[in-house]
């Protein structure tokens, strides 16, 4: 099996984690499915490196082992475990309907990366039409779930596909651009976290439809 079939069989399986992400029901439960995908996204880089003999993604994916696969789903683990709201359980998206919108956005992404001629994508064109729909789907998760806990796992979706995005079309970026890139994630999920917990503390509600008012 050739570096870039494998390549483009874990991004497939980066869009499966993701439907598993949205899909289940606890935070923790979500937080372990998003380190998977993220473990299945380190293991993308440490392909590609081997694969297009960039090297840089080596450093890139040990920095991306470190915050995504361990310290952004213990962050989020941690700071989402005791807050339950089941009324803000579902969205304005059956799960099936998500899952054939998944479907669908990879078909059309797909359709908008085949004209692209790019030497360094030419044999990476599903992988890279996973990783714009990974973003997308991310996008969709955002605006389609109720529960400000799903929308920051949109959030973090989004973020994965554009690594994604980012590792196969600019490989070669320096290593301090790399590091910066996989270490955000940490920032931003606190940030959020500390939101979503400072809501639920005070309106007792994890429901964005509920967040209606603002009260001075």
């Amino acid at each position: 099996m050739t570096g870039s079939l494998i390549v483009n069989n874990l991004a497939g399986l980066m869009m499966i984690t993701s439907l598993l992400v949205i899909g289940a029901k606890r935070p923790v439960v979500s937080c372990c499915w998003y380190a998977l995908q993220s473990l299945v996204l380190v293991a993308i880089f440490f392909t590609l490196a081997e694969t297009l003999q960039a090297h840089q993604l080596l450093l890139w994916s040990l920095s991306a082992l470190i915050t995504k696969v361990i310290l952004v789903p213990l962050i989020m683990a941690r700071a989402f475990s005791k807050l339950a709201d089941p009324g803000a359980d579902g969205g304005f998206i059956s799960p099936p309907m998500l899952m054939l919108a998944a479907a669908v956005i990879v078909v059309l992404c797909w359709f908008v990366v085949a004209p692209v001629e790019l030497p360094i994508a030419a044999t990476l064109k599903p992988a890279l039409a996973v990783s714009l729909g990974h973003f997308l789907l991310g996008l969709l998760c955002i605006v389609s779930q109720r529960n400000i806990l799903k929308q920051v796992f949109g959030y973090c979706l989004m973020e994965n596909g554009s690594h994604l995005t980012l590792a196969l079309l600019a490989n070669r970026a320096p290593e301090l651009v790399e590091i910066g890139i996989a270490t955000d994630a940490i920032f931003a999920v606190i940030v959020m976290a500390v939101m979503a917990r400072k809501i639920y503390r005070t309106l007792h509600t994890l429901d964005v439809s509920q967040l209606t008012a603002l009260k001075g």
